[in-house]
């Protein structure tokens, strides 16, 4: 990945954001990137009491090591919760949302997957409506590369939530799009999980030889999101290096600890987790990417929805995840993302629901 993106940050300054899943991994960093663009206002919107305590107090912290007066509210709340949107909304008026909410661990969304529909897909929802209703100029949605010919309940309800956006895009608001590989050193991704294994003597687990991500640090993902932010209308991909072996990252992470005098580490293959894929993809075969002013980052195109067919699908999804008939749900969720192929782990936890009504 191209480095030394640039940012203008005028782009933010006198302005209210808010941010939604502010505590997390990108969330965080996305905050405290802003706080130095002096932004009016700074809403930091969380569902973990302990991920909202840590990103507050470090905003606290260079606030006062930096002296540069950012102004900010840790909320403690739901994206589903349509209440407290907007009353946030009429509240503050950002001018801004960056939507970084999301339910993202894959092998966890498969063995539950209405809560990745219910904050991935229908919290989406309710984010856009609350920010039509209050006139916010601009959201933006942080997507995956997992949204595209997805094999997870977790991409495939971000491919709904990308949808949404593209469904609303005629509706006066700038709606946009970043989809984005995995983030290194964030929660549940391979690179602590192999510090992990490799201080505990190993072995070093890995799914299957042929695996391959792109890969991206967080400085960069922000970059990459900041930087698309001013690019108007779209959904934007970013260039990026070729993908690479997860088995070479695993051995390359075992020979600097050998140089550290750690003893020698096995790597142990475990088989393809439910919800995995063997290589990750940013266009699928409708799509097509042109170039942005930038030219590190790309924008999508993709074909026109059926408006009217997928507004009724998403209300029969927001009924069946209302009243938690899995089956439905899933039904639904394959009828709007027909790419996409449930795992057999989903597949048995559909019928075992069904059974159980029945």
């Amino acid at each position: 990945m191209a480095k030394n993106f640039t940012l203008s940050p005028a782009a933010f300054a006198g302005k209210c954001v808010l941010i939604t899943g502010a505590g997390g991994y990108i969330g965080a960093a996305l905050a405290e990137t802003l706080a130095a663009c002096a932004p009016a206002f700074l809403i930091l919107l969380d569902n973990s009491e302990h991920n909202l305590n840590e990103i507050t107090m470090r905003l606290r912290d260079a606030d006062a090591a930096a002296r540069t007066g950012v102004q900010f509210s840790g909320v403690l709340g739901d994206v589903c919760d349509e209440a407290l949107l907007a009353e946030l909304l009429e509240r503050y008026r950002p001018e801004i949302i960056l939507h970084a909410a999301a339910c993202k661990h894959v092998p966890l969304m498969e063995v539950n997957p209405l809560a990745a529909m219910r904050t991935n897909a229908l919290g989406t929802r309710r984010v856009l409506q609350a920010a039509k209703r209050s006139g916010v100029a601009q959201l933006l949605l942080v997507s995956t590369d997992k949204a595209v010919n997805p094999a997870s309940v977790m991409g495939a309800t971000k491919r709904v939530a990308e949808l949404l956006l593209e469904r609303g895009a005629s509706d006066g608001i700038v709606l946009q799009t970043v989809r984005l590989g995995n983030v290194l050193g964030s929660p549940g991704s391979v690179a602590p999980l192999f510090a992990r294994q490799i201080a505990r003597g190993g072995p070093v687990t890995v799914t299957d030889p042929g695996a391959e991500r792109y890969f991206l640090t967080l400085a960069t993902t922000v970059e990459i999101i900041l930087r698309a932010s001013q690019l108007g209308q779209g959904t934007f991909i970013p260039k990026l290096a070729p993908a690479v072996r997860i088995v070479a990252f695993a051995e390359r992470m075992i020979v600097e600890a050998r140089k550290a005098g750690s003893r020698a580490i096995a790597v142990q293959f475990t088989g393809m987790r439910p919800g995995d894929k063997l290589r990750e993809e940013f266009l699928n075969e409708a799509e097509v990417s042109e170039i942005t002013e930038d030219n590190r980052l790309l924008r999508v195109r993709s074909p026109k929805i059926d408006e009217d067919a997928f507004d009724a699908a998403i209300r029969r999804l927001e009924e069946a995840v209302a009243s938690r008939d899995l089956r439905k749900a899933m039904e639904t969720l394959r009828q709007i993302v027909p790419e996409y192929r449930p795992s057999d782990v989903v597949i048995e936890i559909v019928q075992e629901s069904s059974v159980t009504e029945a």
